[in-house]
């Protein structure tokens, strides 16, 4: 098959993966749903490092109950073993569900393996990511993989009996899950209410950056000088930063056309047609240079709504 040939069908099923998000205010945004390759790839990229961790903290306590006095007290401490056991497990539990919530409620949406792959977590309604849709999405993969998981390991002893190739068929149901729904979500997705996208790695132009922040807003189309005072900046977060950084990123016309006339309606501007990208590079710079200026000092919006 020739190169051509595959680069038209890798085309194709990019396109058949593309969807609009609407955000609350009403602006539609394209997006690219994440392949399944790619989620299972993240997975295991991050399933990774929980087994590196989990080593880890496993060869510390061994050490810390064979080198140090507790081994000595082992003897004359009834339930010692069973101590550090039950804190082996809770430390088990925290850290495997800890990672993904930890690293999906930050601003990125993704954990490790998923930044890898270029891959986030995005809520469906286009809002913020809550930490209700994060801890929902993360808890259910237990009873989507691990609980079956341990009964499946236990029918080969005889332990398990027909619970554990009961398990077996949960598992695959689950596991199949993302094969039978054009969004490619998991169980827990809808439940939470949430979806994998594709965040390519691409770099902003130096315009974007806060180091050309001051002389930012210059419009190559007009030669307007686009300035804004606190009243106009005050009004988002950084939630709208990140959707604002996400469209001037992925440079889709329309997309950049509606998410400038959503800000000028919500300050009162009116940039003037054709020069909607220059418009909103330079409300990106400044919105951000007040942000981290803010945070500098103690102070946080996380979003027009803080």
């Amino acid at each position: 098959m020739s190169a051509a040939r595959l680069t038209q069908q890798s085309r194709e099923r990019r396109a058949r993966r593309q969807r609009v998000m609407v955000t609350p205010e009403g602006v539609a945004l394209p997006l690219t749903i994440a392949s399944r390759a790619n989620r299972a790839g993240a997975l295991m990229l991050d399933f990774l490092l929980l087994v590196l961790g989990t080593i880890t903290l496993t060869v510390a306590l061994i050490f810390i109950a064979t080198g140090t006095f507790v081994e000595a007290g082992l003897d004359g401490m009834p339930g010692s073993a069973e101590f550090l056991f039950v804190f082996w497990a809770l430390m088990w539990f925290i850290t495997w569900n800890g990672y993904f919530m930890f690293f999906e409620m930050g601003p990125r949406g993704a954990t490790p393996g998923k930044r890898i792959v270029g891959v986030r977590v995005a809520s469906r309604d286009g809002d913020r990511l809550s930490p209700e849709a994060v801890v929902a999405r993360n808890l259910l993969r237990d009873i989507e993989l691990f609980v079956p998981l341990v009964l499946i390991l236990s029918a080969p002893s005889g332990s398990g009996g027909l619970a554990g190739w009961a398990a077996a068929a949960w598992f695959l149901v689950f596991l199949l899950f993302p094969l039978f729904n054009k969004d490619a979500m998991r169980a827990g997705d809808v439940i939470a209410g949430t979806w994998v996208v594709d965040a390519p790695k691409h770099t902003l132009v130096d315009t974007l950056s806060t180091q050309g922040a001051a002389a930012a807003g210059s419009s190559a189309v007009t030669g307007v000088q686009y300035i804004f005072g606190d009243s106009e900046l005050c009004v988002y977060g950084e939630y709208e930063l990140q959707v604002l950084e996400r469209v001037l990123r992925d440079d889709k016309p329309e997309a950049i056309d509606a998410v400038a006339e959503t800000i000028c309606r919500k300050i009162g501007w009116n940039p003037g047609a054709g020069d909607e990208r220059a418009f909103l590079e330079a409300f990106y710079a400044q919105l951000r240079a007040r942000l981290e200026t803010d945070m500098r000092f103690g102070k946080r919006k996380a979003d027009k709504f803080a």
